[in-house]
């Protein structure tokens, strides 16, 4: 078979092409840019290589790495352990470069493992949430083609459901089997000698119209993310600890729970229940954590917790994956004396796009764009839009929307840049502030109004716990504002209570924007990351 050209020049390593021959046309491709030396990679290069190997050969073999409550791996147990998992793919499995595994557990070592044995093999690693059902399962198994599974033990009913209505789903092991038989291979792996722009691996994100889409990610995107935001935001060390709860099949979660602590030779601490706000603030302080991530949902949860027992370990809290309100930030740094890092970032782009840190964090802001990417605000006929006006975010740089045989591509990307779909403004200084999603946008009675900065108003208020805000079809007004609110336990939901709050707003933001309905709910609807589920709302 003729070597496929890769746009590195080198020959890409994939024997499989069915990932690579259902990328977006090169006229469809968003522009790719690497600006500074940190982003000058070989044109033949493993991501695992160059972020577990090239540990050990620096002479750091007895570093921690991966850790949970029972053990600690070091970087050379953790090769050695990849490198034996990696011969079972292609020994017991007879797997070739380019085929797809899909990975499904909670967080733990045991995935972590078997992700980067995948991607050290030169196949594509899948890893899919842990609480999706056989219906979603099947969805992304038929998209991809996927005929190999590793799964968590307690998670494969689920997954032997999806064979009987995905055939291509042909062999099943669970997570437990491939640790054994990989402790009978021997340690001594080489590495699959991909190309940088060799696919390592596929997120599945969800799609307005209910279908998945499937963003895929090459070594070279990978190894691009970790020297943007970790090296010039982040700013971890080679002492950290890192823990949190995004899944490492969501693109935060993969970058900030496994890639980015290896690339600062740091360690991840992985917890053996899924963390509930008053257990994370636990493990912060067992496990002496450094940073942390989550969303701020939790982080408004933990608050209290952790202005009781503390936190005295801990030195960056990341905040990702919907708005950050002012009201939880303040929150959270009057209790640990911790500014947070807020960021937005996306599948497609794999990570964290827009941040800032430490001094350089402005109240109200996400904050500036993170080296390596440039953004700007464009208004609907794509011009850019001037300073403090509200547009579509429209983002390139290092990484970039590459959708696996997806006519969405085009809506994604459009003369080479990446519109993630996000309503902000930018101000002279060049920090950006989140408004809404551009589906989010409420537009009532002329008036733009974004759901977030009305969520943040009604949080303030003392007997709210929280909150989502969309907007809703009226008559008279074109939308209007509607809260959904989850008081705090001992408040009465009653029209005295929605006078209270809609006072409140009024007191807090422009009038016009104050939530002319009021509904409470004993929960909001939420993703396993703790993102607000908004399209649930409407559908209320």
């Amino acid at each position: 078979m003729t070597p496929l050209a890769t746009s590195s020049g080198v020959a890409s390593a994939h024997v499989d092409r069915f990932v690579s021959e259902r990328l977006p046309s090169a006229q469809a491709m968003p522009t790719l840019s690497y600006p500074g030396a940190e982003f000058e990679f070989a044109p033949q290069i493993n991501a695992v290589v160059a972020l577990l190997d090239a540990h050990v050969a620096a002479g750091h073999p007895d570093a921690p790495l991966l850790r949970d409550a029972q053990q600690t791996l070091s970087y050379a147990q953790v090769l050695d352990q990849v490198n034996q998992r990696a011969r079972v793919l292609q020994q017991d499995w007879g797997l070739v470069p380019g085929n797809r595994v899909l990975l499904r557990g909670g967080n733990s070592i045991d995935l972590a493992l078997a992700w980067l044995a995948v991607v050290k093999a030169g196949m594509v690693a899948v890893a899919s949430m842990p609480m999706l059902r056989a219906k979603e399962l099947t969805d992304i198994t038929r998209k991809a083609q996927i005929r190999h599974a590793i799964c968590a033990d307690a998670l494969m009913a689920e997954l032997v459901l999806t064979k009987g209505s995905a055939p291509e789903l042909t062999h099943l092991m669970p997570m437990s089997e491939f640790a054994t038989r990989a402790s009978a291979h021997s340690t001594d792996c080489s590495a699959c000698p991909t190309s940088a722009d060799d696919v390592a691996m596929m997120a599945f994100t969800s799609g307005t119209t209910g279908q998945p889409k499937a963003a895929v990610h090459t070594h070279r995107d990978l190894l691009a993310a970790c020297n943007a935001w970790p090296r010039h935001v982040l700013r971890l060390n080679s002492s950290d600890i890192v823990l949190g709860s995004p899944p490492l099949a969501f693109t935060f979660g993969c970058g900030g729970l496994l890639l980015f602590p290896m690339w600062a030779g740091a360690s991840v601490y992985f917890a053996s229940n899924p963390y509930t706000p008053e257990s994370m603030v636990q493990t912060i302080n067992a496990a002496n954590a450094t940073v942390c991530y989550s969303a701020p949902t939790f982080y408004r949860q933990m608050a209290p917790i952790a202005r009781v027992q503390g936190v005295p370990s801990l030195r960056i809290s990341v905040s990702a994956g919907e708005g950050l309100p002012d009201a939880t930030r303040t929150l959270w740094r009057d209790a640990t004396g911790l500014e947070m890092i807020d960021g937005i970032g996306a599948t497609e782009m794999f990570h964290i796009f827009i941040s800032s840190a430490g001094a350089a964090v402005r109240s109200g802001t996400v904050g500036q764009v993170v080296p390596g990417y440039e953004a700007k605000i464009v208004d609907e006929e794509g011009q850019t839009a001037p300073h403090g006006t509200v547009g579509r975010l429209a983002v390139r740089g290092v990484t970039g929307c590459k959708y696996l045989d997806d006519p969405r591509q085009a809506n994604y990307v459009k003369a080479g840049w990446n519109y993630p779909g996000d309503a902000f403004s930018q101000d002279a200084d060049g920090y950006f502030t989140y408004h809404a999603r551009t589906d989010d946008m409420i537009i009532t009675a002329g008036y733009n109004v974004g759901g977030p900065e009305v969520e943040d108003a009604v949080l303030k208020h003392p007997s709210v716990s929280e909150c989502g805000v969309i907007g809703v079809p009226d008559v008279e007004r074109g939308m209007l504002v509607k809260a959904f609110v989850v008081l705090k336990s001992g408040e009465t939901a009653n029209d005295d209570m929605i006078r209270s709050i809609q006072d409140h707003v009024k007191a807090t933001i422009a009038p016009y924007k104050y939530p002319r309905a009021i509904q409470f709910l004993a929960g909001l609807p939420r993703t396993e990351t703790g993102k607000l589920q908004r399209f649930k709302l409407r559908q209320l």
